[in-house]
């Protein structure tokens, strides 16, 4: 069955045989390998780019577990193991950090402790605006009136960590991460595997996880058109951080709150998005997410906005980001900002769901996050299709 095929100049010989091939080398696709690779089974994953690029890069860094609801918020916890075995294993940057919301008004702490109180004891902790100024390290409770800490969040740094866990892979017996190496074609054969013709060869695999984030248009565009996919883009910014302070958590504001479904089916949600819309409307219209986080090297990553569409223009719009740069500013109670790298952010969107999980064949599973959680699920993802792949694959072990 020929599922998809272009290039027929490409080598029909294989190069390499594998139980599990990943197209694309992203945390999600990178997340599918590192646990095949744990269960025993030979993995390759190829990837276009020379590097990591995309989406996996340009992010704050944030696993955002608590803030997940029902089917996504058992992912992100399930993978939160995972991402700490592996900045073990791998060696790369990944701390406990927790998550701070931050609250300015009466409503924005109504809806923490609502969020508080259905969730179990422990996991989301209000605070009062002491303790709040204590995590971000201010000088003065000027505008906040409280908080909660959510403290299952994890942080890693999004510059180094997929880079860091392609070339771990690649040290291991069983594992290989090609790079610059482009998918040209997907073909079933009658034993049940398929061949991946690649601008280097063809392989045999028992499995094939195509893991390509929004450009899942370049490959199924039916599909992609089917579920709605088009390109969010995000303006973001870098910049030191005030006289080299260090904030521990992520943290995160009211617009955060109306961005998580852990957050909007509570009852003070809608009151929330009536009352922004009449003191910030130009933070809605941007669909901002005031959040930051701060790199190991103490650089605070700010952001963002967000704009879809199928394709998206490069060019960031300076007022947008000078906006979310007073929004972020007013939350630390600092002048402003030394910015230092200004950047567009880019993923997979849907409003037909949060995941886009497809069986193209027997042999074949399209992933794609249509949301800006991939950091925060990704394990969790990769762990429910690996326990959806046939058992029968070789070497296979089951999963503990």
């Amino acid at each position: 069955m020929n599922i998809f095929k272009t290039n027929p100049e490409a080598t029909e010989e294989p190069v390499a045989s594998t139980d599990v091939l990943v197209v694309g080398a992203g945390i999600i696709g990178l997340a599918h390998a590192a646990l095949a690779q744990q269960r025993g089974l030979s993995v390759t994953v190829i990837d276009r780019d020379h590097r990591a690029v995309g989406a996996s890069v340009r992010n704050f860094g944030h696993a955002c577990i608590t803030a997940q609801h029902g089917e996504l918020h058992d992912m992100a916890q399930a993978g939160r193991k995972h991402w700490l075995a592996f900045a073990a294993k791998a060696g790369f940057w990944a701390i406990e950090s927790g998550a701070l919301v931050v609250a300015a008004t009466e409503t924005e702490l109504q809806l923490l402790r609502e969020f508080s109180a259905s969730r179990p004891a422990g996991q989301i902790m209000v605070l009062d605006a002491e303790a709040v100024r204590a995590k971000l390290g201010r000088r003065s409770t000027k505008g906040i009136l409280g908080g909660a800490f959510m403290a299952d969040d994890l942080r890693v740094d999004p510059r180094s960590t997929v880079g860091s866990l392609a070339a771990w892979l690649n040290t291991q017996g069983n594992a290989q991460v090609s790079f610059n190496t482009a998918a040209l074609g997907f073909e079933q054969d009658g034993a049940g595997s398929t061949k991946v013709r690649t601008t280097r060869g063809t392989f045999i695999a028992q499995h094939v996880f195509i893991c390509v984030g929004h450009d899942v248009d370049y490959l199924f565009p039916a599909l992609a058109a089917e579920h709605r996919i088009k390109r969010c883009a995000l303006q973001m910014t870098a910049a030191p951080a005030a006289e080299g302070s260090t904030i521990i958590p992520a943290v995160l504001s009211a617009t955060s709150m109306l961005r998580y479904d852990a957050f909007t089916h509570l009852p003070s949600a809608s009151a929330l998005r009536a009352q922004l819309t009449e003191a910030r409307p130009d933070l809605l219209e941007i669909d901002a997410n005031v959040m930051f986080t701060q790199r190991p090297d103490g650089t605070l990553l700010l952001g963002d906005s967000h704009s879809h569409d199928l394709t998206q223009d490069p060019f960031l719009a300076e007022p947008t980001t000078q906006l979310l740069l007073g929004a972020a500013a007013q939350l630390l109670d600092v002048e402003g900002f030394a910015t230092s790298e200004r950047w567009q952010g880019i993923y997979a969107s849907s409003d037909v769901a949060p995941l886009l999980v497809s069986d193209i064949s027997d042999s074949i599973t399209l992933v794609t996050v249509t949301s800006g959680i991939g950091m925060t699920i990704s394990f969790g993802l990769a762990e429910a299709n690996l326990n959806a792949m046939p058992i029968s694959l070789p070497h296979a072990t089951p999963a503990r």
